[in-house]
């Protein structure tokens, strides 16, 4: 425990008594201390072989006490008295052991362990408390005076109060971990980016006296890959990595072209020409790629920080993954227009494709029906699981050799049609050549049911209407039907 004598920083002579007052009054707190009692316990210390006083105080944390006890309060002045809410000397030093508690302990380590180590000074930011029990944040200077180098029996300590500005740091702190944290643990992928170069390019082109940044940038592609060229990437937060397979941000951020590619440039255009028209907030659907190589879809928010709206130097990114939205609005469209068990084109497709092409063409445009021969048979006979594996064989041979613009459409149930425009009547007799070589190979991998197209092929000619050559070539695929169970009768 500290002692002292019961004087503030009272003139003890009439020829000091300015200094004396300038001291009492002064706007920190002072206090005059005695540390010849520490200084002798030092010594006695070293005597005995103790070289590293940290380590030893850390040993036993009664011999930071032990050094308390030695340091004997002088004096203190009125700022002292009013900071920690005390009567007078007295009521401050029978107290001290509620001023100086647990919390200071490191700090006041330090400032022994400066004493010990030979310095003159020593300084600490430390905690004390008033007599009331309430913390201040305090800043600690304390100096050997001038002359009692070889005894410390004078050392002056001033106390600075810095409660309020610990307290406002503390808060932003928190904010700032807060905000971290809700930027580290997003559900969604964050990006934080720089884009004061991109504004500062744009500027320029402005200054030029261009008006119309989209005509400029298709005369200009090379500046969009310019401005690409020129994002820096700040920061990225953990979903970030999730989400395109990234170990850490280092891999992410040096591979970054391998997810910004492709059809991204296109989005980025777009983005940039809302800049210019002074878009800071934008959304939009983009597709980038996992570090291996899989599609993600997402949803982009772009948004300037307020703040940064003159410069752009800080914007943020977030990205969330519609892949799973965007696959099931995929296989509902697929569905819509494919034959869920042969995988090719539906009749609906089939109709809307077919008057496409009456109403745009081109010219010529050859049709051919085709009829899967022996699916009644098959289903009747052997149940209908083999006659839907007739069928998905059928859809096999014809996804295989029909290409586009040429498709092929399931119209009935086992009825297929094949659109060929562009292609002349030899073209489609080609075609059924394909098909008919195709199935022959198919059945070589496939026991049982022999897999056959009854087909007929027809040739729109000038002014017909394509229900007409539907027609014509249903006609040829009738008359293939019979040749074929005339020859299997024979």
């Amino acid at each position: 425990m500290r002692h002292s004598d019961d004087s503030i920083f009272a003139p003890s002579r009439p020829e000091h008594h300015t200094d004396a007052e300038m001291l009492d009054l002064a706007p920190v707190s002072l206090w005059l201390e005695d540390y010849s009692g520490l200084k002798a316990l030092f010594e006695t210390w070293r005597a005995a072989g103790v070289t590293d006083l940290r380590a030893y105080l850390m040993d036993d944390v009664a011999r930071v006490q032990a050094c308390s006890d030695q340091i004997r309060v002088m004096k203190v002045n009125r700022k002292t008295l009013s900071l920690f809410e005390a009567d007078d000397l007295a009521h401050l030093v029978g107290n001290l052991d509620k001023v100086f508690r647990n919390d200071m302990l490191d700090t006041h380590i330090g400032e022994l362990v400066q004493l010990w180590n030979g310095d003159v000074e020593f300084s600490s930011d430390t905690v004390n408390y008033t007599l009331s029990g309430r913390r201040l944040d305090i800043q600690l200077r304390g100096r050997v005076l001038p002359g009692s180098e070889s005894t410390w029996d004078r050392v002056l300590v001033a106390i600075e109060d810095v409660t309020d500005r610990e307290t406002a740091r503390r808060k932003l702190a928190l904010s700032e971990d807060y905000a971290q944290g809700l930027f580290e643990h997003s559900p969604i992928s964050l990006w934080v980016e720089d884009f004061s170069v991109i504004k500062s390019l744009l500027d320029d082109v402005r200054s030029q006296g261009i008006r119309d940044f989209r005509v400029f940038t298709d005369v200009h592609p090379e500046f969009v890959d310019r401005c690409m060229s020129e994002i820096r990437v700040i920061d990225v937060n953990q979903h970030t990595l999730d989400l395109f397979g990234a170990p850490d941000k280092p891999t992410l951020l040096r591979r970054v072209r391998d997810i910004f590619r492709d059809d991204m440039r296109h989005h980025f255009r777009e983005q940039l020409i809302d800049l210019w028209d002074g878009k800071i907030f934008q959304q939009r659907e983009v597709l980038n790629y996992a570090l291996d190589g899989e599609e993600v879809y997402l949803q982009l928010q772009f948004s300037v920080l307020p703040g940064h709206q003159h410069d752009w130097s800080l914007v943020q990114v977030a990205l969330t993954d519609i892949t799973a939205r965007k696959k099931a609005e995929a296989y509902l469209e697929y569905l819509g227009k494919h034959d869920v068990l042969t995988k090719i084109y539906n009749r609906s497709f089939y109709v809307d494709e077919l008057n496409r092409l009456e109403r745009k063409g081109p010219s010529p445009i050859t049709i051919i029906v085709a009829d899967l021969n022996g699916l009644k048979v098959a289903n009747d006979q052997l149940g209908h699981a083999a006659g839907d594996g007739l069928l998905r064989r059928a859809g096999e041979v014809l996804n295989k050799i029909v290409e586009k613009p040429a498709c092929a459409a399931r119209i009935g149930g086992d009825e297929f049609a094949i659109l060929l425009p562009s292609m002349d009547e030899r073209e489609g007799l080609a075609m059924m050549e394909s098909i008919e070589k195709l199935a022959e190979l198919n059945n070589q991998f496939y026991s049982g049911l022999t897999l056959s197209f009854a087909m007929g092929a027809a040739t729109r000619q000038p002014g017909e209407r394509l229900e007409d050559v539907v027609k014509r070539a249903d006609q040829q695929m009738y008359l293939s039907k019979r040749a074929h169970y005339a020859a299997l009768q024979g």
